[in-house]
C-alpha cells in the first residue's frame, strides 16, 4: 500500500509528537494533578483516557470534520463552551469531595478507575484546542502525493500510542508521590483541592480564549 507511512516519515513525526506531549500543557497538568490527588491506579486510568481521546481527533481530522468545525465560528464556540464547562464541573466536584472527606480520606467511595478513564476520554475528546492542534499538526507530516486521509489516520494512531505511554507514566509517578503524601488525611484533602483548582483554571482559560 503506497499510503503507508515511510520509516523516515514515521520517525520524524514520532520524535515531534513525543516532544509535544512532554511539553507542559493542559493534559499533562490534569494527569499530574489527578494522579497526585487520587493515586497511581486512578492517575494512570485518567491518563489513558486523555491519550485515547486523541483517537476522536484523529478520526475527525482524517474525515475532514475538524476543518468544518474550525471554519464554523458557531460550532467552535459551542464546543469550546461545552469543554470549558465540563472542566469546571470536574474541578468543582474534586474540590467538593475533598472538603467532604477531609477528616478521613476514605470516608466516602472513591471514583473507580473506569469512571476516571471516561472522564479523561471526554475531557480530551471535546477540547476544541486539541481539535485545532491535530488539524494543524498532522498534515505537516503528510506526503501530498499519496492518500492524505489514510496517512493522517496512521499519524493520529502513532500520536495516540506514544501519548498512552507518556500519560500513563505521568499518572503512575504522580500517583506514587501522591500516595505517600496522602497518608496524612489533611494533605490528601489539599491534593484533591489542588487537582480541582487545576481543572477550574483550565476550564476558565478555555472559556476565555479566543
Amino acid at each position: 500500500m503506497d499510503a503507508l507511512l515511510s520509516l523516515p516519515q514515521a520517525a520524524g513525526f514520532l520524535l515531534a509528537a513525543i516532544l509535544v506531549t512532554l511539553a507542559p500543557g493542559p493534559d499533562n497538568l490534569m494527569v499530574l494533578g489527578l494522579g497526585m490527588a487520587r493515586g497511581r491506579r486512578q492517575g494512570v486510568a485518567f491518563g489513558l483516557g486523555c491519550a485515547l481521546g486523541c483517537l476522536n481527533h484523529t478520526l475527525l481530522a482524517a474525515l475532514g470534520v475538524s476543518a468544518l468545525i474550525a471554519a464554523s465560528a458557531v460550532a467552535f464556540t459551542a464546543l469550546k463552551i461545552a469543554g470549558g464547562l465540563y472542566l469546571l464541573w470536574l474541578g468543582v466536584q474534586s474540590i467538593r469531595n475533598a472538603r467532604e472527606s477531609q477528616p478521613s480520606r476514605h470516608a466516602g467511595p472513591d471514583e473507580s478507575a473506569a469512571q476516571l478513564f471516561i472522564k479523561g476520554l471526554v475531557a480530551n475528546a471535546i477540547n476544541p484546542k486539541v481539535i485545532l492542534f491535530f488539524l494543524a499538526f498532522l498534515p505537516q507530516f503528510v506526503d501530498a502525493t499519496r492518500g492524505a486521509g489514510w496517512q493522517i489516520a496512521q499519524l493520529g494512531l502513532l500520536f495516540t500510542l506514544q501519548a498512552v505511554v507518556i500519560f500513563g507514566a505521568v499518572g503512575w509517578f504522580a500517583g506514587a508521590i501522591g500516595e505517600r503524601l496522602a497518608r496524612r488525611p489533611a494533605i490528601g484533602a489539599w491534593l484533591d483541592r489542588v487537582a480541582g483548582g487545576i481543572f477550574v483554571l483550565l476550564g476558565l482559560r478555555l472559556l476565555s480564549s479566543r
